[in-house]
Formats: C-alpha cells, sequence, structure tokens
C-alpha cells in the first residue's frame, strides 16, 4: 500500500492543489467522503483503506495539508457556510479546539466515544484518535550514548559542555510554520521551569527552527542535525523501527502527549459517513490500525512487535487535553508575544541545512 501511494506521488496522478502536501482515493464506491488531515498519507493511507475496503460504497478523498493550512480552510468553510471536508483531523488540537469553541462542528453522541479518556474528547464534538508523545531524536551512530539527553536537564548541559560540537546542528519544528509545533512549544512554556534555561541553550547551539516531522527525522538519519527536539513520537518511532540510525527519547522529568483530533464540520456535505469513520477509528478494529501504523504509541512491553513502542513507563506523562485552555495560547497578543521572543531567539536560522 505504501509502495502504491508513493507511485501515485510520484507519477502526479491527480495532481494535488498547490497547498495540498499529498492526495489519494480509497474505495470506488459512488458516495464520496472527504477527509482532510495532517498525517502523512504514507501513514494513515492503510488505515483510511482498511475502512474503504469494508464499505464498498464508499470513496474517501484523503487531503493531506499543513495544520495551520487545515485551520485556515476550515474556518473559512464555517464562516461562509460553505462545504468542505467532511471530517477535520489534526495534530494541532489547540486549533480545532478553537474550531469546535466557535461553533465549526457539529455533534456525534456515540458510543465508541465513551471508552474515552475525558481529557481526549469534548463536547461530543472533537474526538482524540491517537496518542502521540513527544520525544527527542537523536542520530545513534553520530551522538555518543554518555551524551543521548534523558531530560530537558541534560540536554541544557549537555549544549552548554559541547558547544562547538552541536552548533548548529540541533533542530525543532518552526511554530510560525507548524501549528503542533507552537502547540509543543507553548505547552512547554506553561510546563517547564527549565524553558527559559532550554531557549538560552537552543540560542547558544545556535539551534535551527524548520519544518516538518519527516524532513527532520531524514536530517538526523544523514547526520545534517545530530538531535532534534519535541517531534512526534509517532514518526520517530515509525522511522526507528526501519532505520538502526534513529535513536528516540521520551524525556523523562516529563512527556507531553497529544491525541490528534477528529471533527465533522458543521457544514459537512457527507456527515453520515465522516461519523461512522470517527466510529471506526475509535473501535478496536480502527485502532489496532493506528497502531500498526505508529500513531498510537505504547509504553513499555507488547504482544505486538510491530506496534509502537517506548521503554519505560514515564510517571511524568502530561496528556495535552482537548479543553478551552488550549484557547489561551491563541490569544493574538499572547501569540505574538511568545513568537516574538521565539524568533529573537531562533532568528533566522530556520532552513534545513
Amino acid at each position: 500500500m505504501r509502495r502504491l501511494i508513493a507511485l501515485i506521488l510520484a507519477l502526479g496522478l491527480g495532481a494535488p492543489a498547490a497547498a495540498q502536501e499529498a492526495v489519494a482515493t480509497f474505495g470506488s464506491g459512488p458516495e464520496v467522503l472527504r477527509v482532510e488531515g495532517s498525517t502523512d498519507l504514507a501513514v494513515f493511507g492503510p488505515v483510511l483503506e482498511a475502512f474503504a475496503s469494508a464499505r464498498p460504497g464508499i470513496s474517501i478523498v484523503y487531503e493531506q495539508r499543513g495544520t495551520n493550512d487545515l485551520f485556515s480552510r476550515a474556518a473559512d468553510a464555517c464562516a461562509n457556510a460553505a462545504q468542505g471536508a467532511d471530517v477535520v483531523i489534526s495534530s494541532a488540537i489547540d486549533l480545532q479546539v478553537k474550531l469546535v469553541n466557535d461553533g465549526c462542528a457539529q455533534p456525534h453522541r456515540t458510543a465508541a466515544a465513551e471508552l474515552l479518556p475525558g481529557w481526549a474528547r469534548w463536547r461530543d464534538e472533537l474526538f482524540g484518535l491517537t496518542f502521540e508523545p513527544a520525544v527527542i531524536v537523536y542520530n545513534r551512530a553520530l551522538v555518543p550514548a554518555a551524551d543521548v539527553p534523558a531530560t530537558r536537564f541534560d540536554l541544557i548541559d549537555l549544549l552548554r559542555a559541547k558547544p562547538a560540537r552541536y552548533a548548529g546542528k540541533v533542530a525543532t519544528y518552526d511554530i510560525e510554520q507548524s501549528g503542533l509545533g507552537y502547540l509543543f512549544a507553548f505547552a512547554d512554556s506553561q510546563e517547564a521551569t527549565t524553558f527559559g534555561r532550554l531557549m538560552e541553550a537552543f540560542e547558544r547551539a545556535d539551534a535551527v527552527a524548520t519544518c516538518c516531522s519527516a524532513e527532520l527525522i531524514d536530517a538526523v538519519a544523514e547526520g545534517r542535525f545530530l538531535i532534534a527536539y519535541n517531534l512526534l513520537g509517532s514518526y520517530a518511532l515509525a522511522r526507528a523501527a526501519e532505520d538502526a540510525r534513529i535513536g528516540v527519547v521520551a524525556p523523562s522529568d516529563y512527556t507531553l502527549a497529544l491525541s490528534r483530533a477528529a471533527m465533522v464540520p458543521r457544514h459537512a456535505t457527507n456527515p453520515r459517513a465522516a461519523k461512522a469513520l470517527i466510529d471506526y477509528l475509535l473501535s478496536p478494529e480502527g485502532r489496532f490500525g493506528l497502531a500498526q501504523a505508529s500513531l498510537i504509541v505504547s509504553f513499555g512491553e507488547t504482544d505486538d512487535p510491530a506496534t509502537a513502542t517506548l521503554s519505560g513507563t514515564p510517571s511524568t506523562l502530561r496528556p495535552i487535553a482537548l479543553s478551552p485552555a488550549l484557547l489561551v495560547g491563541l490569544d493574538r497578543q499572547k501569540r505574538a508575544l511568545f513568537t516574538a521572543q521565539w524568533r529573537s531567539i531562533m532568528g533566522s536560522r530556520d532552513a534545513l541545512p
């Protein structure tokens, strides 16, 4: 399936619009379900294919887009009472909460959601589908075992002790390009007493802010970066399972985790099929598929070797709840001040080497 998707993209079949990162169709039925999401097509495609295969009357058109673009499109459709996607699934869960808070989603009361923890659902309109920690990724061949940071304190100490070694070789998401990057960075600023020192260490090490998960992981594997901070563990673990150059650490001082969230827009063309997809993704079968795609990360041992796991069970695991509290970071003045502070530290170092 992944080879097929790669071939479709390489040949440019059904070429996407400029803002799309990728697009593909699953199934061939007359009933069309339009899904827009930030999850990589190669990762999410097999899950959508399984859903479409069990429902021969449906065709799923999946458009992969950046989180900021997803939000803008959904907000515009909401404001203009226009039909757009039938389902929007994004890792920038703060932006998803804003859409729901602004009245841009329709409710879906489903027994499938009753099994979700309280932090992973909101108002019967927003549903957390995955479980993905924010991790530190490093190059196993080029970062000595003694240098591998187990905590943010370790990372700060490392960059202070070896500035020449790691200058320009540490990276993270650009919070202006990536809604997910902003979410993680703002959560850090609220949670961590180390945040100021971490930013100082990044400035000293000429850290790079750039986009996106796949590109950052590629750069670490190739040694262009040695360490990447606050990356989605789902993508990192999936790559580490296939590439011995990639090492992954869940920081033991605390590990942020999110559940990428799905909503049915208020003006969806096919809300019935959209809600059926959400039910499927919350079902045991759907969750198994998400786990196989490394989108549900487990801690400790698992009976399934194909499921993404991180060793240990951090006692300081901190899921980011789907709640109005996320709107604090989206306040226009607060966001502008935080982004200005970030840019003053990261400067213009925003390109992959």
